[in-house]
């Protein structure tokens, strides 16, 4: 083996781990943009469905992404992937493997956070196994494993569509079936504020995804050679930045204050925003996507909320419509020697016309569509396996750490104010 070859499959298998550690950044977002009573449910949640994306994967995901085409809709070849001898893009079969796998966990855990403070476990579980095996692993085929939309020349480098906007339809097509969260809306239509209750988790997750985030896009280069993994980080690392800014600058201007978690979102809608682009267009242009990330998850996350949808961690105002720019941007900024290098056209400011343009509109569409009706007809499956997808009012009261498992995610913030009655518990700031 030569040292390239080395020197490749060390680097994915660091970009895999960064990953995975993504989760951790997402378990500490979602607990802190929630409330405490619901802070070890989702926390434990992420790890089974991890679990559970990963067996899936293995068994059927990576096969009908990467196996044999039938037609450009989905590969039927490579199950029970146990293949370390074959290269895949110059890497041992394993190592491209365990990398995709954890695209495909990303996707699943962006897609629970339309569940979230109101879903039962047994819900979690059952889509958690018809997502990996019939959402995201069809869209992925389509983009990346020699689908339909892949021939067109679409360009998506490393998942604005394919991770983030499928994993955001299928957050929306939860809230829409389970429906807004008890007090979050009054009588009048009205929308109430249930903040989360720790900014500073918040925050740490924010950043555990931003540092994940290069392993993400840069690790999507495949190898070292050529160094063109740090122009990919440069990118992403400039497009978060800016989103970050923009997001603060918007709120501050639009409703005078600089509100924290607008902010966060910002960061994260910028990366999601340069994740399809960022092998495509120069640093200004990450500035300007990470710019317009920022400000379109401002405005995407007040207009859904007035429209009734009850999207607990935003994700579709930072994955959903985020990914949609970001994914439409290639269309615009596309260099015409990144796009030679990287497959696709030049886009319309580089005087590529509407071609691609248009081409990363038909993905938008086709791929969108697919995820939320596919998904929404699997959660229907969901519910009549399990007996409806949401728990009850007084469960969701209670909070889902005591009415799923029992047990508190602070059990030193509970206050027994008798010693004989556990109906008497109550968790403090819930």
């Amino acid at each position: 083996m030569d040292a390239e070859f080395l020197m490749n499959n060390l680097w994915i298998m660091i970009a895999f781990i960064l990953v995975v550690l993504m989760q951790g950044g997402f378990i500490l977002l979602e607990a802190g943009s929630t409330r405490m009573k619901n802070a070890g449910h989702i926390a434990g949640k992420t790890i089974f469905t991890l679990g559970i994306a990963s067996l899936v994967f293995w068994a059927v995901g990576y096969g009908f992404i990467y196996g044999s085409s039938a037609g450009g809709f989905i590969g039927l070849s490579d199950f029970f992937f146990g293949d370390y001898e074959t290269m895949f893009d110059g890497l041992s079969g394993s190592v491209d493997f365990i990398f995709q796998l954890a695209f495909a966990a990303i996707a699943l855990t962006i897609a629970f956070g339309g569940f979230a403070e109101r879903a039962k476990l047994g819900a979690y579980i059952v889509f958690a196994v018809l997502f990996s095996a019939f959402v995201y692993p069809i869209v992925a085929h389509w983009v990346w494993g020699a689908g339909w939309i892949g021939e067109l020349g679409k360009q998506d480098f490393a998942g604005s569509t394919v991770v983030h906007l499928t994993g955001a339809m299928a957050a929306f097509a939860a809230t829409v079936l389970l429906k807004p969260r008890i007090g979050k809306y009054n009588k009048d239509g009205s929308p109430n504020e249930l903040a989360g209750h720790n900014q500073v988790f918040t925050a740490l997750g924010v950043l555990l995804l931003w540092v994940g985030w290069f392993g993400f896009n840069a690790g999507s280069t495949f190898g070292v050679a050529d160094s063109f993994f740090g122009f990919v980080a440069l990118n992403t690392q400039l497009a978060a930045a800016a989103g970050a800014v923009a997001a603060l600058l918007v709120a501050w201007a639009v409703i005078g204050k600089p509100d924290v978690p607008t902010m966060l979102n910002g960061a994260l809608a910028g990366l999601v925003a340069i994740t399809a682009s960022c092998a495509f267009v120069e640093p200004w242009a990450a500035v300007v996507i990470g710019v317009i990330g920022g400000i379109l998850v401002f405005y995407s996350m007040k207009l859904f909320e007035k429209l009734g949808v009850d999207d607990p961690i935003f994700a579709l105002s930072v994955h959903g419509a985020a990914g949609v720019w970001g994914t439409l941007s290639t269309g615009f900024f596309a260099t015409p020697e990144l796009a030679e290098m990287n497959g696709g056209q030049a886009g319309l400011f580089y005087g590529g016309g509407l071609a691609q343009l248009g081409v990363q509109a038909i993905s938008v569409v086709a791929c969108g569509l697919f995820a939320f009706i596919a998904s929404y007809v699997l959660l229907l499956i969901t519910k009549s396996i399990v007996g409806g997808l949401r728990v009850s009012e007084e469960e969701e009261i209670m909070g889902l750490d005591i009415s799923e498992h029992g047990s508190y995610g602070y059990p030193e913030n509970v206050t027994s104010t008798t010693s004989s009655s556990p109906k008497s518990n109550e968790i403090t700031g819930a």
